[in-house]
C-alpha cells in the first residue's frame, strides 16, 4: 500500500532487533503482548490529552513501539522457526485490540465526534477481515487497497506530533481529528477495495 515503499528502510532498522531478541530467545508471543500493552497505554495517553498536551507526545511514542512490536514478532518467529498457526492467530487478535485501543480512545477524547469515531473504527474492523476473509477463502492474506494497518499506524504517529506541535484546530478540527476522518474515509474505500478484489478472484 502506500507506505510499503518504507519497507526496505524499516527492516534495516527491524530485522537487527529481531535478531537481538532471537539471540536471547524472547518469544514472539512475548513480543506480541508487548505491543498490546504499548496499544493500551497510548490509548489512555490519547483519551488524557485533551487535559495535559504532553500525553498526545506520548502517545505517538507508544505507537511507535507498538508498530515496532507488531513488526518484529513475525520476523522473530520466522528467524527462530518459531511459526504457529497459534502465534498467528494471537497477532492477528492483538492487532485488533489495538486498533479499537488507539482510535477509540483518539474519540472518546473528544478529537471528533462518536459518529466519526464509529465510522472510523467500522471501517477499520471491515478491512481487517477482509483481508482474513480473503485468506479463509484460500486466496492468501490480502494487504491490498489504500489504508492498510501499518498506513494508518504511520498517519496518528504523524498526526500525534503535529498535534503536539500545533494544537490550534484547522477547519475545525485537529490534526488528529482530520487523522481519523481520513482514516475513515480511506478505510471504507480500502474495505471497497477489498470485497472487489475478493469477489473477482471467486469468479
Amino acid at each position: 500500500m502506500t507506505f510499503n515503499t518504507l519497507r526496505p528502510f524499516a527492516s534495516k532498522v527491524i530485522d537487527p532487533l529481531a535478531d537481538y531478541f532471537v539471540r536471547y530467545e524472547v518469544s514472539p508471543n512475548t513480543v506480541s503482548i508487548a505491543s498490546l500493552i504499548c496499544a493500551f497505554f497510548a490509548g489512555l495517553s490519547f483519551y488524557y490529552s485533551p487535559a495535559s498536551r504532553e500525553f498526545i507526545l506520548l502517545a505517538g511514542i507508544l505507537v511507535i513501539l507498538n508498530s515496532i512490536f507488531d513488526a518484529l514478532d513475525g520476523i522473530i518467529a520466522r528467524k527462530s522457526n518459531r511459526a504457529t498457526p497459534r502465534g498467528d492467530f494471537l497477532d492477528h487478535v492483538i492487532d485488533r485490540y489495538s486498533d479499537v485501543f488507539i482510535i477509540c480512545s483518539i474519540f472518546f477524547a473528544g478529537y471528533v465526534s462518536w459518529q466519526l469515531g464509529v465510522t472510523a473504527i467500522v471501517g477499520v474492523l471491515l478491512t481487517s477481515y477482509l483481508g482474513t476473509q480473503a485468506q479463509a477463502l484460500s486466496l492468501g492474506r490480502y494487504y491490498g487497497g489504500i489504508m492498510g494497518r501499518a498506513d494508518r499506524l504511520v498517519v496518528i504517529i504523524f498526526a500525534s506530533f503535529g498535534n503536539f506541535a500545533f494544537p490550534v484546530p484547522i477547519a475545525g478540527f485537529s490534526i488528529l481529528g482530520w487523522a481519523v476522518i481520513l482514516i475513515a474515509v480511506t478505510s471504507h474505500i480500502t474495505a471497497i477495495q477489498r470485497i472487489y478484489y475478493i469477489w473477482k478472484e471467486l469468479q
